[in-house]
């Protein structure tokens, strides 16, 4: 008879899945002073580390939301310069025509006169210019283009003819082989449809407002 006392089982005994086992290592239960201020330290150094890494991802956050914010600021800025862009041109239209209106009922002969020295070169060698005006300014406009053919060196014979169809400071040049003709009110208009149309095809894609 085996007189060898038996020792009770510790629990301190792992089995793996072969049937085998081992002794885990003892989990150590005292701790040195030191070693409790080093677990400290690593542990604050630990929390530090995730409130630094938690206030980066914050901050890179705020950042983000800061850039969407100025993204929209700046598409809204974009909106209201076209619409600035828009309001100054119809309101430089708008004076420009006032001071051209103003000019045309003070100097009505002036844009006659004008397509005269324009057109010098082409009708130099005509004989003959009729020229087609309002009843009111037939006289006028005889004496300023007489007046201008003379600065020209034009030879040949310009007869003004009114036409009550005709509107104030309007006209109709024909000498033969061609003819050019000014009315007011159409020039306005073709103005104002070629500003609205440029204005129109700029859109949004003006200069930047910031670069």
């Amino acid at each position: 008879m085996n007189d060898t006392p038996h020792r009770r089982f510790g629990f301190d005994t792992v089995f793996d899945d072969r049937g085998g086992s081992y002794t885990p290592p003892k989990v150590k239960k005292n701790f040195t002073l030191e070693e409790v201020e080093a677990a400290k330290a690593q542990a604050y150094q630990d929390g530090e580390r995730s409130a630094v890494a938690r206030a980066e991802q914050e901050a890179a956050q705020a950042l983000g939301e800061v850039a969407h914010a100025v993204q929209q600021a700046f598409e809204t800025l974009t909106h209201v310069a076209h619409e600035h862009r828009e309001g100054s041109a119809m309101l430089a239209l708008a004076c420009g025509r006032k001071i051209a209106d103003a000019a045309l009922i003070h100097f009505p002969e002036a844009p006659v006169t004008a397509a005269l020295e324009a057109l010098a070169r082409e009708v130099e060698a005509q004989p003959r210019i009729f020229v087609r005006v309002s009843p009111e300014l037939e006289e006028r406009t005889q004496q300023a283009l007489e007046h201008v053919a003379v600065q020209i060196g034009f030879q040949g014979q310009i007869v003004a003819r009114a036409d009550g169809a005709m509107a104030p400071a309007a006209f109709t040049f024909d000498w033969g082989e061609g003819r050019a003709a000014f009315d007011p009110e159409g020039a306005a208009q073709r103005v104002a449809e070629a500003l609205e149309a440029a204005i129109a095809a700029e859109g949004l894609h003006a200069e930047p407002l910031f670069t």
